[in-house]
Order: C-alpha cells, then sequence, then structure tokens
C-alpha cells in the first residue's frame, strides 16, 4: 500500500522556477532571451532585406540639389524614382530619367553616385537639332511650354544613335546636359521620376511631358 507523504513545515522550500532566481549569465538565460527576441530579429531582417530590393530593383528617393530642371522640379524637390518600366519598355521622349554621369563626364571627376536628372528629347533613329532658340525633331519645331527659357545656343542637325539618347534639362540656359556632353548610353539610366513626396505643397505626380509639334498647334 502507497501512503501519500504531506510535506512538513520542517521540509526545504522547492526551487523556484522563475527566470529571476537565473543567473543571467548561464546559458538558460541566453537562450530563453533568444527565443523572446528571435521573432523581432526575423522581422526586422526582413524588413531590411525589403528594403535593399526595393531599392535596387523597384524604386528609390532622389533629391533634387540644382537648378538644372527648373521650372518642372527646384532644387531641395524628393522623388521617388521607378526602375521596372524601363525592364519593360525603353525611354521615352519626354520622360525625365535620372542616370549616372557617361563616361565623358566621368573623365573630368564625376563619380557614379553623383546621380543627373534631365528629360528625353530624343530617342535612337530620330533627328534633333537647335536653331534660332527652337528644338527641332525630325524637321519639326517643338512647343515647350515646361521649360525656364528657350535655347540660346544652336546645333546642327544630327541623329541620335542606336542604345543613345539625348537629354536636356528644362533650365536650358544653365544645365549641363547633352548639348554640352553628348549622347547618354541606355545602360546608364537608373530609372524614371515619377512623384515628388516634398515639399508638401507640392507633392504630386510628376508628368512626364513630351513636347508638342508646334506645325500641329
Amino acid at each position: 500500500m502507497t501512503i501519500e507523504r504531506h510535506p512538513s513545515p520542517s521540509d526545504p522550500p522547492p526551487a523556484d522556477p522563475s527566470p529571476e532566481t537565473q543567473a543571467a549569465g548561464s546559458p538558460s538565460f541566453w537562450r530563453q532571451l533568444w527565443q523572446a527576441q528571435k521573432s523581432n530579429v526575423q522581422t526586422l531582417a526582413i524588413a531590411i532585406f525589403l528594403a535593399i530590393i526595393i531599392r535596387l530593383f523597384v524604386a528609390e528617393p532622389r533629391f533634387i540639389p540644382s537648378d538644372s530642371m527648373v521650372p518642372t522640379l527646384q532644387v531641395g524637390d524628393r522623388l521617388v524614382i521607378e526602375k521596372v518600366s524601363y525592364r519593360l519598355h525603353p525611354p521615352q521622349v519626354g520622360d525625365i530619367v535620372v542616370f549616372e554621369p557617361p563616361r565623358q563626364l566621368q573623365v573630368f571627376g564625376y563619380t557614379h553616385d553623383q546621380a543627373f536628372i534631365k528629360r528625353v528629347m530624343g530617342v535612337p533613329g530620330q533627328i534633333l537639332q537647335v536653331q534660332d532658340h527652337v528644338v527641332y525633331r525630325d524637321g519639326k519645331p517643338l512647343a515647350e511650354n515646361y521649360t525656364a527659357e528657350p535655347p540660346d545656343y544652336d546645333i546642327e542637325p544630327f541623329q541620335v544613335p542606336a542604345g543613345q539618347y539625348f537629354v536636356m534639362g528644362d533650365n536650358r540656359n544653365n544645365s549641363n546636359d547633352s548639348h554640352v556632353w553628348g549622347f547618354l548610353p541606355g545602360e546608364n539610366i537608373i530609372g524614371r521620376a515619377v512623384f515628388r513626396f516634398w515639399p508638401w505643397p507640392r507633392v504630386g505626380v510628376i508628368r512626364n511631358s513630351a513636347a508638342r509639334d508646334l506645325t500641329a498647334i
């Protein structure tokens, strides 16, 4: 027959299994701490990974440091640059693109992280010319209501080569663009400006305007 023994007052108290009684340096303490924080660490790691992937392949923020795109973009504007559409189709006339400096600028000290932003004015195969303060595309004068002022320089007719683009700043006479350093290789293009998220009063979509043919107005 089994006799159940009840604890007596003289018996020592049972050991307290709570974490407070464990030494902070014990393996079980750190194991429990890791288990408690494991979910948070995993969530943070996934968030960082996704942020890197999005920035590399989908979109990234950019800051406008100069007035070369005035009046469309102002100094201090902060933009979202999307990188997906050019995986599906090439840049189009009127797109505002961000790009790494081409080789002809790198020889003057510009580095890969000093991105430029300009408007695509000519795509491969098109013929451009600047004469009497007017830009011509394929022999037709363009009406450009997005520029600060007409260009005060002339350029003889030329054809944009395959895989290259001709880009200009909307602030025509204060822009370090293709009329200064030549064609932009397509592989240098990072993405397209699609949204301005700062400053608050001018938050909104960036409209990529293709200049109209003056003869059609």
